[in-house]
């Protein structure tokens, strides 16, 4: 049928192939709608809603449990709605592009071939040569958009940042979040800028060397703003529940569209916005429990893969209970992601800094012996006991990769699960941040940073959620509840920040006038950044193996990490101590011992007076070795004018031992 210029067929060669299952998209002879709405008995568009241009269009079946239709008279910025059977209410495309007015308003038609893009030799970046910089677009700059954020991506490639992992930007209601309330699965949320910002934004990370990945949450929708189960009430899982509400349905019967729908969006931010990878949220709480199919979290990876086969792109995982198979290939029974945050390291690390353990720290001591076995094998917890839980947690990871986990000081949720969100530089002293801090970068594992952290930003950041006010009450409500475990914060409970207040986001703002006047610490940022890229050995080029080991100290506060090199003066040695000044007359430790004709020679240390230190010895002496308290040096080998083997020096005329000769 046609009303008013529309048409719900079209002749052959009219329509192109589709780059999603639903929504919107522009074709040669209109534009083509597509939904999905297996139970729905009539499905009606709604074009120019609430305007003298409005006009209807009635979709049909396709032949499956979608609607489609092409309108002639519609394209890119035509808005729209549907109306489902005799429901009244307009509702947004579940497979909007673009949500002007929010997740409630009328979408809009966007046309992603018109944006023209500048990044055509661009590659992308490989795990091996990853530093990582958690990003909030809504806090990074005070104007919280892409393009104001794009104003300072030349510094932190300057810096030696290389990976932009963007925290997520589906659309979600109100005035500000964090993102993972998302509800619009292929919208980016309009109050970070038109979807051709966010486009300009990945541009020009691509013409200055940096790559970036998106955090997706497949794992649930927010509360408020989600249509996508009155369209197909199948969406949601009747079989589990997650921590957020009720989880996808992603095995079982009916779970193909689902299916089909969150893989499909994997593709398009990939495809369309030229994303060079994911951050999967919680993959823990992603339920696919059915042999029968591809587990989805695989399903995700292999997506990625194939969106952009010219070109390295990366899948990084979430995951609480460590489930090392995330991280293994397929071939071996594993799911091909790339890497994994590691929460075992961020835990022990901050023990260490801070000297509390409260509620899930409670299982780490933040000892040297823990922080070299995490450096060594990623997880602490690869099936022991974990008393937190009272169960097992954690699997084997002894066979793989350094540098397939994660390791951070500081991320989003762990500055904002603490009552007012202090970075964790402020919560200890300088030179013991500083020592781990240069470990973070200097060390196996892929390094993250989280936004600011590059120059010790002095700003919050704290859990903020714009929501209508009962909705409000409720997150407000949880949030003290979750904080309860800390027992330090219940007794503080009162000084928490309110989520839905204005004032708590505003404060969580970066101030980038700290990069200059925090420039020593942006200059050892940069100086262990370039290490890590420059050095064969540390980048892994020369690099043939590595072991860590805590030295010998009752209290546990010093440890070395050796990188073996492919020749003598390849071996490298961080010397971490985070603890008084020491003077060890002897050193039992192997791995201290310098490669043959060589002796350690200080290339680097967190206490240099250039960072803000109070000066450093030099790590070996001839009396021994000294270690300077909260600090990290990193040793590189020398020839020794010592020779430690040959033929005995000669006796002095006034020894007393008798010679051969003058026995004779």
């Amino acid at each position: 049928m046609s009303i008013d210029g529309a048409i719900d067929g079209a002749s052959d060669g009219m329509i192109a192939p589709r780059r999603a299952p639903i929504g919107a998209e522009v074709q040669r002879d209109g534009v083509e709608l597509r939904v999905w709405a297996p139970t729905t008995k009539r499905v009606e568009a709604v074009l120019d809603p609430g305007t003298r241009h409005e006009r209807r269009v009635l979709l049909d079946r396709d032949g499956t449990q979608h609607w489609r239709v092409l309108v002639r008279e519609a394209g890119p910025g035509t808005r729209y709605g549907f109306l489902l059977d005799d429901d009244p209410k307009l509702y947004p495309d579940p497979g909007s592009r673009s949500q002007p007015d929010g997740p409630h308003g009328a979408s809009e038609v966007i046309d992603p071939r018109a944006f023209t893009w500048s990044d055509h030799e661009w590659r992308g970046r490989a795990l091996r040569d990853a530093v990582f910089y958690e990003m909030h677009v809504g806090t990074f700059t005070r104007a919280g958009t892409w393009r104001a954020a794009a104003e300072h991506l030349r510094e932190l490639a300057d810096v030696g940042i290389t990976v932009i992992e963007m925290m997520p930007v589906t659309a979600f209601p109100g005035r500000f979040g964090w993102g993972y309330d998302g509800v619009s699965l292929f919208a980016p949320y309009a109050g970070y800028g038109r979807p051709d910002d966010l486009r300009r934004f990945v541009d020009h990370a691509h013409g200055l060397g940096l790559a970036v990945i998106l955090d997706v949450v497949y794992n649930h929708l927010g509360p408020d703003g989600n249509y996508l189960p009155r369209f197909s009430p199948s969406f949601s899982s009747d079989r589990y529940e997650t921590d957020w509400g009720l989880s996808p349905r992603f095995d079982g019967p009916g779970c193909e569209p689902v299916r089909e729908l969150v893989i499909a969006n994997a593709r398009f931010w990939i495809d369309e916005y030229r994303f060079d990878g994911l951050r999967l949220d919680a993959t823990q709480d992603i339920y696919d429990f059915d042999a029968d199919h591809e587990h989805l979290v695989s399903a995700l990876a292999r997506a990625v893969r194939d969106a952009a086969p010219e070109r390295t792109t990366l899948v990084i995982g979430e995951n609480e209970p460590q489930r090392v198979e995330l991280v293994r290939p397929r071939d071996e029974g594993g799911m091909g992601l790339d890497a994994l945050w590691n929460d075992d390291f961020h835990h022990s690390a901050t023990v260490a800094l801070t000297g509390r353990d409260e509620a899930y720290y409670r299982d780490y001591t933040g000892s040297a012996q823990e922080i070299a076995s995490a450096l060594k094998h990623g997880f602490l917890y690869q099936g022991q006991r974990y008393a937190w839980q009272s169960q097992r947690r954690g699997t084997a990871t002894f066979d793989v990769d350094p540098t397939r986990f994660v390791a951070y000081l500081q991320n989003h949720d762990q500055v904002a699960n603490s009552l007012d969100g202090r970075r964790v530089h402020q919560l200890t002293c300088p030179a013991k941040y500083r020592a781990l801090l240069s470990l973070v970068l200097l060390g196996p594992a892929t390094p993250l940073l989280f936004q600011g952290e590059e120059f010790l930003a002095s700003a919050p950041f704290l859990y903020f959620a714009d929501h209508e006010p009962a909705l409000a009450a409720c997150v407000r409500k949880g949030r003290g509840e979750f904080l309860a475990q800390f027992p330090s914060v219940a007794q503080a409970r009162a000084r928490l920040s309110d989520p839905a207040a204005l004032e708590t986001f505003e404060r969580s703002k970066l101030d980038h006038a700290e990069r200059t006047r925090n420039a020593s610490h942006v200059d050892m940022v940069r100086t262990l950044l370039a290490l890590r890229r420059e050095d064969r050995t540390i980048a892994g080029d020369a690099r043939v193996g590595l072991d860590a080991a805590a030295l010998s100290d009752p209290a546990q506060h010093a440890l070395v990490l050796r990188y073996f090199g492919s020749a003598p003066d390849h071996d490298r040695l961080l010397v971490v101590n985070l603890g008084p000044s020491r003077h060890l007359a002897s050193c039992s430790e192997p791995l201290c011992a310098p490669p043959f004709a060589r002796r350690w020679r200080d290339a680097f240390s967190s206490e240099d007076p250039r960072w803000g230190g109070r000066g450093a010895t030099p790590t070996e002496q001839d009396d021994g070795w000294h270690l300077t308290a909260d600090s990290t040096a990193l040793l590189v080998p020398e020839p020794d004018p010592t020779p430690r083997f040959g033929p005995p020096e000669k006796k002095r005329s006034s020894d007393t031992t008798t010679s051969t000769e003058e026995r004779r």
